[in-house]
């Protein structure tokens, strides 16, 4: 689960991913970059308890993804920081195109971990992963200059 094919992005970590974010032991503030593609119809085969009565857009769904987890990302700390339209890179491949930006805040890696452990948070992951065709989730941790 988690790995890279033509017809899945990267939607969810690997195994890999987390032992190596675990292994960085961040220190205080995480802020956790996202890059997101949207499917142009959500894809909710594997979330039939979630799926709408009639098909929906990828952004459609990362809205209802949204409304369920952002009371409890605010509840256990977390902030959005930042959304924004994407787009090509400036600076990167030509070919990769991104529908949404954000910036997420975490006070620690561990309110990290505990948010998206959190059962309720995770019985609506389905709109997540149904909204998704690709995904790119990097965490950032201050540095002093």
């Amino acid at each position: 689960m988690g790995e890279y094919t033509q017809q899945q992005g990267y939607l969810e970590p690997t195994d890999k991913s987390s032992v190596a974010m675990f292994k960085r032991q961040l220190k205080g503030e995480v802020v956790m970059l996202n890059l997101l593609r949207f499917q142009d119809v959500a894809d909710y085969r594997n979330f039939p308890a979630l799926k709408p009565q009639e098909p929906i857009s990828g952004a459609a769904a990362y809205k209802k993804y949204m409304a369920h987890a952002g009371p409890i990302l605010n509840r256990h700390g977390g902030e959005l920081v930042f959304v924004g339209d994407g787009g090509h890179f400036y600076i990167g491949p030509s070919d990769e195109l991104w529908d949404l930006a954000m910036l997420v805040k975490y006070p620690s890696q561990q309110v990290f971990i505990d948010f998206t452990s959190d059962p309720e948070y995770l019985a609506g992951i389905g709109h997540r992963s149904a909204a998704l065709a690709d995904s790119r989730l990097l965490p950032l941790s201050p540095k002093m200059p």
